[in-house]
């Protein structure tokens, strides 16, 4: 794998590096700057990109506004942002935007390397790995619910599918079993409209769904 790492802190962006290597990914390119990513993506096609939200020079959205450019130069880039908040406008159109392949997580909960690292492949392979705290606050944002057809319990399936748990995961999750979580789930792909498609796309379009609810 290939990526390119756009984080402002000197130390975090080493120690990412590093940890990368470590499992043989490779680092094309370590900007400080969401300016300095687009340079880079357009550059080197990467498999995926690490963005923080809040770099230079105002330290506000830069991150997630590069993050969206650079989908527009590499169509559905595999994004993984990083961040100490959640910034709920471009996060939405981030989230909202393409197939697949977004990931947004909190700084302050990546707190298992093994978890974090899963999230990484997961994201660059074209799923999602989006922190629960992320969902909470994209879908308090109180827009129109297109997703009423769904019961609650296909609802936390769905939850549980945006945070980038696997079937057997979920199963774990909710104590219930693997048949009827694919049960769920088929439900859910049914009750979308989602037919036709591999199922991890299917997966994907349906986590999109209920980000842009």
């Amino acid at each position: 794998m290939r990526v390119v790492i756009a984080e402002d802190a000197v130390l975090l962006r080493a120690g990412v590096q590093r940890l990368l290597a470590d499992e043989g990914i490779e680092t094309l390119a370590a900007v400080g700057s969401g300016d300095e990513l687009l340079p880079a993506v357009e550059q080197h096609r990467p498999d995926l990109a690490i963005v923080d939200v809040r770099m230079p020079p105002t330290f506000t959205d830069e991150g997630l506004r590069a993050a969206l450019r650079a989908r527009e130069i590499v169509p559905d880039l595999p994004v993984l942002v990083l961040s100490q908040y959640v910034e709920e406008t471009y996060a939405v159109e981030l989230l909202s935007a393409g197939t697949g392949g977004v990931g947004y997580l909190l700084k302050e909960r990546v707190a298992d390397v093994a978890d974090f690292l899963d999230a990484i492949r997961r994201v660059a392979a074209g799923g999602t790995a989006i922190d629960p705290e992320v969902i909470s606050q994209v879908m308090a944002r109180g827009r129109r619910n297109p997703l009423d057809a769904l019961t609650a319990r296909e609802r936390e399936v769905l939850e549980l599918m945006a945070q980038g748990l696997s079937n057997s995961a979920i199963a774990t999750k909710l104590v219930v079993s693997h048949g009827a979580v694919e049960k769920h789930i088929g439900n859910i792909f049914l009750k979308l409209g989602l037919d036709g498609s591999a199922e991890e796309h299917r997966r994907v379009r349906a986590v999109l769904t209920y980000l842009k609810r």
